[in-house]
């Protein structure tokens, strides 16, 4: 299995101390955003849900979708909720995340799961183009998941 590459940097925000490395996957995909009011009443386009393809060593391995989701090719799977994030590298790349596992299903890699985070983000954010109500917008984003056991 995968490891977090050494010369990766995690923010304080994020960071998983008393957590080992379970697996690393990267992700290609979509953020998928609907142009609506959000929790302030103000219209933007607010995130509907992630699509994306795990990836590792080159081979698809799993997907990634709204939960949020990860399903590994072994039947094991995990929902999370975020619980902490930090800025990405740059403004048009959606933040770093740490998430708390709160289910799991199937028993394989993804079954010793408690966290992930979400680091090394690429794109992902929308435009600041203005959309009409009910609209869809794909931004495709790139990231790596690292999955985390307590020790």
């Amino acid at each position: 299995m995968s490891g977090r590459p050494p010369e990766q940097k995690m923010p304080d925000a994020i960071a998983a101390s008393g957590e080992d490395i379970v697996l690393t996957l990267h992700a290609e995909g979509a953020q998928i955003y609907e142009w609506k009011a959000d929790a302030s009443g103000a219209l933007g386009w607010v995130l509907r849900e992630p699509t994306a393809t795990l990836i590792l060593d080159g081979k698809t391995v799993g997907r990634h979708y709204a939960g949020p989701d990860w399903e590994y090719q072994d039947g094991s799977a995990i929902v999370g909720k975020a619980i902490a994030n930090a800025p990405a590298t740059t403004a048009d790349d959606i933040p770093w995340l740490k998430i708390d596992v709160i289910s799991r299903r199937g028993s394989g890699v993804l079954s010793s799961v408690t966290a992930v985070q979400r680091i090394n983000t690429v794109g992902g954010k929308p435009d600041k183009s203005q959309g009409k109500p009910g609209a869809f917008l794909n931004v495709v984003y790139s990231a790596d998941y690292v999955f985390l056991k307590k020790k």
